[in-house]
């Protein structure tokens, strides 16, 4: 069912003459723990982010010139956390795309808003100018005990106050990732944050599986942990009850799964499955 369904969107794209362009922010607020990709915070850098604009805008140039050609079918800004750059520095480089791509044949162009630590009206404001159709607002989970062992400085109620920021200014396609088996979380802690999400009523929910990955902190603090055999079939338990009752809380909502994929060292073996409304 998920496969005749993504075939029936990938068939949209040209694979002849088509291609899409992925555009990497690799700066966040703070590093999340379970997190290996390469993402540095913000503060850190903060001096040599035009740099770092300046470098992705030279790059835009080439793929430009060498791909006239062809046809833009899909753009994604991701990261990191996209929205960590300053308005005038996200301005510059949609502006830059706008200026030296053709859209005639662009079928989506999606940012990845992510962290609500990092965004302002400001930002989403500068999105919508630019007409960008998707972006993701990404909890991970509405537990504040959560968000606070991950290391996400941001509350409950900044995603709440982000997320209908983003809906007052227009955006009609927001997509909202979670992860099923953060540390200490309970099947009853899913179900709570399923009926959080579900009030907000987002276009489309990404269920992640947590992927213990090699250099993220929260894989360095479990080095050496030894789990019996009983612990780990609760694990494998809990976690199975979490999809579960994603699967059902997106069937609620009207979302049908669209894609999924598995990770290396996926917790359970499970998988990550996109849930979105048939239009969106």
């Amino acid at each position: 069912e998920v496969a005749k369904r993504e075939k029936a969107l990938l068939e949209q794209l040209d694979y002849e003459n088509g291609y899409s362009i992925y555009i990497g922010i690799p700066f966040c607020p703070t590093t999340c723990s379970y997190c290996s990709f390469t993402s540095y915070p913000i503060h850190s850098w903060k001096n040599r982010v035009d740099e770092y604009v300046d470098a992705v805008c030279k790059e835009l140039e080439y793929i430009a010139s060498v791909s006239k050609d062809k046809k833009l079918n899909t753009v994604y800004m991701g990261g990191g956390t996209p929205t960590t750059l300053e308005p005038e520095q996200m301005d510059r480089i949609l502006t830059h795309l706008e200026t030296h791509f053709s859209f005639d044949d662009l079928k989506e162009i999606s940012v990845e808003a992510g962290r609500p630590d990092s965004i302002t009206r400001e930002k989403l404001e500068v999105l919508k100018a630019h007409n960008i159709g998707r972006i993701s607002i990404n909890p991970q989970t509405m537990q504040q005990k959560t968000l606070d062992i991950i290391g996400r400085r941001h509350t409950v109620e900044d995603i709440r106050r982000v997320y209908a920021m983003a809906r007052e200014i227009g955006f009609d396609n927001i997509n909202m990732d979670l992860i099923a088996g953060l540390p200490e979380e309970t099947e009853d802690d899913m179900r709570d944050t399923l009926k959080q999400i579900k009030e907000m009523a987002p276009d489309s929910l990404t269920v992640h599986a947590l992927a213990m990955k090699r250099a993220s902190r929260l894989t360095q603090e479990q080095k050496g942990k030894v789990h019996d055999a009983n612990e780990e079939g609760e694990i494998a338990h809990t976690l199975s009850a979490m999809i579960e009752l994603a699967s059902d809380y997106a069937n609620e909502m009207d979302l049908v799964p669209y894609y999924l994929y598995r990770q290396k060292n996926i917790a359970g073996n499970f998988e990550n499955v996109g849930y979105a409304k048939v239009d969106k």
